[in-house]
């Protein structure tokens, strides 16, 4: 098919570097569909969208405010309820009781915390004290049975001194929940899945490369086999954006959900979503996270990875409570 002369690129596209430095190779679809900041094929994501130009959490139909946790004050009873997967407040049991893996160097960055009666969390949360130079912190991992759409809901509290994070918290996709099966979405590091292996996304603290004050801007780091490469050549994830967004606070506690919606096997009508306080602050749509009914996300990392690219405080403290897994929105802890 021959395009009309007349037909220009859409506008912001530039060159880039690579093979064909100084060639547009634009397929037809998406010149047809538009340019929109995320590289879009008729609604299909294969980019990142740093700027946040596709976002849609102003005009989305998703919830906000309350939810499932509204008729459980703080988190009572929360855990019993039908669409809960898992909820742990970290009130009783031993270091790490009811998660399956324990990262926990030296035995000497992992604790539990008092917390202030007045924030209406409990009593006590996960402390992760992360050293530079002697161990990148630590966290914990839970499996679970997957849902085609999960949410994660987590309370969070940086230390007054804490400096930026590196990676946060990430929820992964693995072939299954046994054997090799259930590690296949870990690691991976700077390649591209290839859609019935792995894919996943991280809840992350974003500097923007020092711009931003620590520990920066919530973002989404996501990894899945219509990924965009980065320029080195490698695939080192796909950044989703909100820079119009407060700058995250330290010193005091931030909820903290997201979701993910798994798509159909050949469609891309998979998507994602974040919201802090209760508030949606991103939603992004027209993600191809698998080729496979058999890869779900069933795998939840909850940590506070720090490495010194961009950390120069040596210690480094983050807190975490009332975690929830769930099929539906949960929304904040309610108050007593």
């Amino acid at each position: 098919m021959k395009l009309p002369s007349a037909l220009k690129l859409p506008s912001g596209l530039t060159r880039v570097p690579g093979p064909a430095r100084g060639v547009f190779c634009v397929p037809l679809a998406t010149l047809l569909c538009g340019w929109l900041g995320v590289l879009t094929v008729c609604g299909a994501v294969t980019g990142g969208d740093p700027e946040g130009r596709n976002n849609l959490a102003d005009r989305s139909e998703l919830p906000s405010g309350k939810g499932l946790a509204a008729a459980c004050p703080a988190d009572q009873g929360l855990k019993d309820h039908p669409d809960v997967i898992f909820a742990d407040d970290f009130e009783s049991g031993a270091l790490g009781a009811g998660w399956d893996e324990i990262r926990n160097p030296q035995g000497n960055v992992l604790q539990f915390a008092p917390v202030e009666a007045s924030e209406g969390l409990g009593k006590r949360c996960l402390r992760v004290e992360a050293h530079l130079a002697r161990d990148t912190g630590g966290g914990l991992t839970k499996w679970f049975q997957p849902a085609d759409t999960v949410f994660i809901r987590f309370y969070t509290r940086f230390d007054p001194g804490c400096d930026y994070v590196h990676h946060f918290v990430t929820l992964r996709a693995n072939k299954g929940l046994r054997g090799a099966d259930k590690w296949s979405g870990f690691g991976g590091a700077g390649l591209k899945p290839e859609g019935s292996e792995r894919f996943s996304t991280a809840i992350e603290p974003w500097g923007n490369w020092g711009r931003w004050a620590p520990p920066g801007r919530w973002n989404f780091y996501s990894y899945w086999h219509e990924m965009e490469r980065s320029r080195d050549g490698k695939y080192w994830g796909n950044s989703f954006g909100v820079p119009t967004a407060p700058l995250i606070p330290r010193d005091r506690w931030i909820c903290v959900e997201f979701m993910l919606k798994h798509n159909t096997p050949g469609q891309a009508d998979g998507e994602q979503a974040f919201w802090i306080d209760g508030t949606l602050q991103g939603h992004w749509t027209g993600f191809n996270w698998r080729k496979t009914l058999d890869l779900n996300a069933n795998a939840l990392t909850l940590e506070s990875y720090i490495t010194d690219r961009w950390t120069r405080n040596p210690t480094n403290v983050v807190c975490f409570d009332n975690v929830v897994i769930a099929r539906r929105y949960i929304g904040p802890v309610a108050k007593r």
